[in-house]
């Protein structure tokens, strides 16, 4: 009996050492551009992540869970979206489905900061300002990140804008500067690089810069149809970015098989070459911005 109960033990002991450590939490606060609009990535393994809002919807979160899975990590990811909405609207209309304990947030403004003011960076502020009390409050030493997002060709090319005329990576950059300010709010804030990021890939010849004068062949189409929203490489390049910035692994590891890129349609070489622009996008002191 004694032994019996002895090797009772060490099984026990055997499985809690091979058991995961309990996972982190992230949720993403966001609108189209995190829940993947236009593209296949919109429904992309729902069923792999929460959605808050019951729609059913897997985008930019259900890419990153794909690949920390493939990375051997453990993430609940969990998701809180609304096409065409700020951050403030978030907190007016949806807080009490927020309001809980996180390890990581990651925050998506929208598209133009404020859509009656394009460019001005007050709303962003004080969206931020209103949710980084309401995540510290539930867990003081929460990870809160904000996603910066891309240059709209349609705005650049196409419609009247701050932005008409000026280079592509002028949006891209000025929206930067806007969430450096309001990364301002709660020390330890850091900005994930997503418009960047096109910028890198544009930079490095992987994407066009004026996606309405045709696009080569061996370049990402990174903007979807109207031009205004991501693709599913925009998509693809985001959830990378955010990956790298979140856990701190290399992008590149992922590899030329990584089955999102291949579920996407992506192939090999492309979601290689994505994967090194988040790389490098990510990089302190990069040049390709």
């Amino acid at each position: 009996m004694q032994i019996n109960r002895w090797i009772a033990a060490a099984a026990a002991a055997l499985l809690a050492g091979a058991a995961p450590a309990c996972a982190e939490t992230i949720l993403f606060v966001g609108n189209s551009f995190t829940f993947g609009a236009n593209s296949p990535a919109w429904k992309y393994r729902a069923d792999a992540v929460t959605d808050l809002n019951g729609e059913g919807i897997g985008g930019v979160p259900a890419l990153f869970k794909r690949f920390t899975e493939q990375a051997g990590l453990e993430y609940q990811v969990s998701l809180e979206t609304a096409g065409g909405r700020t951050l403030n609207w978030h907190w007016e209309n949806r807080r009490d489905r927020l309001d809980r304990a996180w390890d990581h947030v990651v925050l998506q403004e929208y598209s133009t900061l404020d859509p009656q003011r394009p460019g001005d960076p007050a709303g962003l502020v004080e969206g931020v300002r209103r949710l980084s009390a309401l995540f510290a409050a539930r867990n003081p030493k929460v990870d809160l990140r904000l996603m910066a997002t891309w240059s709209r060709p349609d705005l650049v090319f196409q419609k009247q804008s701050p932005w008409r005329g000026k280079p592509i990576a002028t949006m891209a950059r000025e929206l930067r500067a806007a969430y450096d300010q309001a990364a301002k709010v709660r020390p330890g804030t850091r900005v994930l690089p997503v418009g960047e990021g096109f910028n890198c890939a544009i930079a490095r010849g992987v994407a066009d810069a004026n996606p309405y004068d045709g696009i080569a062949w061996d370049q990402a189409p990174l903007w979807s149809y109207d031009q205004y929203h991501a693709s599913a490489y925009g998509y693809y390049l985001e959830a990378l970015i955010v990956f790298a910035e979140v856990t701190g692994r290399d992008p590149r590891t992922l590899g030329r098989g990584e089955t999102a890129a291949t579920e996407l349609g992506i192939g090999g070489d492309m979601a290689a070459r994505l994967q090194t622009v988040a790389w490098e996008a990510t990089r302190p002191g990069t040049t390709c911005r």
